[in-house]
């Protein structure tokens, strides 16, 4: 039986997709999971957004119920289950980061991060700050702010709806989790800004990103969340 463990709010997902070679990711799929590919190409996406509301089995810590976060994610099969599987995440809050490898074995990392989102006639502006070191990466979307449902056979949709998570325990065995939510809206992007340091926060292997152009480019609305028990396979 599954077991509900967190909840929260995700709100302004911005979702930045890359096409990326297959090699680079082979070796990061967790055991029983495959590459899920699109027209044969291998995506990884950047994905800011804001946790709201925040509650781990039950219990918002005070203090720790509102963050941004910040991830690198590519997406995986396992059967007829599509997913995500994460390179590394990004949050403000040593403890949140903490708590999140010692209990979960999840690739996060402190930093410190600021979101922002303006909203004014016509218009939605998003803003993210990350600083690593001495860089300061800064991720600005501008959009309508009006919002619509995407096509189901759309890339908006094909990248912005996985409903499980997989990864690996300390054992190097499957686990997998399932996040319930609506689907998403999203608002048209007028305007991307993004002065990023891959080298700096990835590590050198993701430097070819530097000179790549997204894919797909995406602000969805977002909603509230449930994630459903992890566990090895």
């Amino acid at each position: 039986m599954s077991t509900r463990f967190l909840t929260a709010r995700w709100r302004h997902v911005c979702l930045l997709t890359y096409a990326c070679p297959p090699e680079l990711l082979v070796s990061r799929c967790p055991p029983g999971t495959e590459l899920e590919l699109v027209d044969g190409q291998a995506h990884v996406s950047l994905v800011a957004l804001d946790f709201l509301q925040t509650r781990v089995l039950g219990v918002g810590w005070p203090g720790f119920r509102n963050f941004p976060e910040i991830n690198l994610r590519f997406y995986v099969r396992a059967g007829d289950r599509r997913g995500v599987v994460f390179i590394r995440e990004y949050v403000p809050s040593p403890f949140v980061a903490w708590f999140a490898r010692s209990l979960y074995n999840e690739p996060y990392r402190a930093a410190p991060m600021v979101s922002k989102v303006i909203e004014g006639k016509g218009a939605l502006l998003v803003k993210h700050e990350l600083r690593i070191d001495e860089s300061r990466n800064t991720l600005r979307v501008l959009a309508d702010n009006t919002s619509r449902l995407p096509a189901a056979d759309s890339l908006e949709h094909h990248f912005r709806e996985h409903q499980w998570g997989f990864g690996k325990d300390r054992n190097g065995n499957q686990v997998i989790y399932e996040v319930r939510h609506p689907h998403w809206e999203v608002f048209r992007v007028r305007e991307l800004t993004l002065s990023w340091d891959w080298k700096d926060v990835y590590g050198e292997e993701w430097a070819f990103l530097e000179k790549e152009r997204p894919v797909s480019v995406i602000l969805a609305a977002g909603s509230g969340i449930e994630v459903y028990s992890r566990g090895a396979a």
